[in-house]
C-alpha cells in the first residue's frame, strides 16, 4: 500500500472525529508523551498486536517541583491468544493533589483482527472493567468542611463500572487506531438538595493514533507519530513526535505538544526482549516559566516472551 493511501486511512479517522472539534473547549484521561509505546491503556484493539505475550509498565511524574503536581502509573499485559484474538490487562493510576484525587482504573480487554490484504491487519478491540475514585478533600491545605456536599468530605474506593472500544489498522510499517477508552460518563458529588447538582463529571475520551517507520538506510529508521485527543470541556490536545531507531537497539526523538510542550525522547533495547524508555517535557505555556516546575519527566519499561507466532523479536516502534 502506498503512502497516500496511508494518509487517506488518518483523514477518513480523523472525519469520524471532526464533529467533537468544534465542541471541545480540562482534561480527564492521564496523558502521556511515549504513547507509541503505551498503547493499550488508550485503544483495547492493540491487545496481541505485537505477536507474543509482552509486559510494558510506565511512570510519569508532571510538572516535577509543583507541590501536589499529578503523577501516572501504568501496567499492561497483552498476548495473541491465536492468529485472530488478542487479550490482556490494563491497569492505570492517576494521582493529585498529594493524594487528594486518586484514580484507579482495572480494564480487561479484548482484540480481533481480519486481514484486509496480505501484510495489512484491522483489529477490532473491547475492554470492559471499572474505576475506584478515592478524595480526600481533608488533604487541602485551605479546605473548609462546610463548603462540601454533605457527606462528602472523603469518598472511599467508589466503584464505577465502564466499557470502552477501538480500531487499530496496523502492518509492519503503518499503524493508525481511533478509540475512545471508557464511554460511561459517570456523575460524581450528587448535591441531593432541592436541586440536583453535580460538580464531576467522568467525560468520554476520544483518541487518534497513527505513525509510519521509514527506512533511510540499513541501520536508520525513522517514525513519525501524531496523537489526537478530544474530550468536552477541554482542548483538542494533539502531539506530534520523530524518532529515530539506530541498529535496532537505540532510539532518540523529539516531540511537540501543541501549546503546552517540548519533548524529548530516548529509548534503548537491553535485549533482544527488555527495552527501556526515558521522556521529558518542558512546558511551553507560562506554568513553565515558574521555578517551581522542573518539566515532566516518564520511564518506561517493556518486556517481551517468546512466541509460536513471532520467534524472532525484531525491535518495533509500535
Amino acid at each position: 500500500m502506498k503512502l497516500r493511501n496511508y494518509i487517506k486511512i488518518i483523514l477518513i479517522l480523523a472525519l469520524v472525529m471532526l464533529p467533537l472539534f468544534g465542541t471541545v473547549t480540562a482534561q480527564q484521561d492521564a496523558q502521556y508523551t511515549q504513547y507509541m509505546y503505551n498503547t493499550l491503556a488508550v485503544n483495547p484493539a492493540y491487545a496481541g498486536s505485537r505477536g507474543a505475550l509482552s509486559i510494558a509498565a510506565l511512570h510519569r511524574s508532571q510538572w516535577v517541583g509543583l507541590d501536589g503536581a499529578p503523577t501516572t502509573q501504568t501496567f499492561n499485559i497483552h498476548s495473541p491468544i491465536s492468529n485472530k484474538v488478542g487479550a490482556g490487562i490494563s491497569i492505570v493510576n492517576d494521582e493529585i493533589g498529594n493524594g487528594t484525587n486518586q484514580d484507579t482504573y482495572f480494564d480487561a480487554t479484548f482484540s480481533y483482527t481480519v486481514l484486509t490484504s496480505e501484510n495489512n491487519k484491522l483489529s477490532f478491540g473491547l475492554k470492559a472493567g471499572g474505576h475506584f475514585l478515592n478524595i480526600d478533600f481533608n488533604k487541602l491545605r485551605n479546605f473548609n468542611p462546610s463548603t462540601a456536599p454533605p457527606g462528602m468530605e472523603t469518598i472511599d474506593k467508589k466503584f464505577s463500572p465502564n466499557f470502552g472500544a477501538g480500531v487499530y489498522f496496523h502492518n509492519e510499517r503503518f499503524y493508525a487506531g481511533l478509540s475512545i477508552p471508557n464511554f460511561l460518563e459517570t456523575e460524581h458529588f450528587d448535591n441531593s438538595s432541592g436541586s440536583t447538582s453535580y460538580i464531576g463529571t467522568e467525560r468520554m475520551n476520544w483518541y487518534l493514533i497513527s505513525g509510519y517507520v521509514f527506512d533511510l538506510n540499513y541501520n536508520l529508521k525513522l517514525k513519525p507519530a501524531i496523537l489526537f485527543k478530544a474530550v468536552n470541556g477541554a482542548p483538542l490536545q494533539t502531539d506530534i513526535s520523530a524518532t529515530f531507531l539506530y541498529n535496532e537497539k537505540f532510539s532518540i526523538g523529539a516531540g511537540y505538544r501543541w501549546d503546552a510542550a517540548f519533548s524529548a525522547l530516548v529509548g534503548f533495547q537491553i535485549s533482544e526482549r527488555f527495552m527501556a524508555g526515558l521522556a521529558y517535557d518542558r512546558e511551553t505555556s507560562a506554568l513553565g516559566s515558574k521555578r517551581f516546575n522542573d518539566g515532566s519527566f516518564e520511564v518506561f519499561l517493556r518486556y517481551e516472551f517468546k512466541s509460536r507466532n513471532r520467534n524472532a523479536l525484531t525491535p518495533r516502534f509500535f
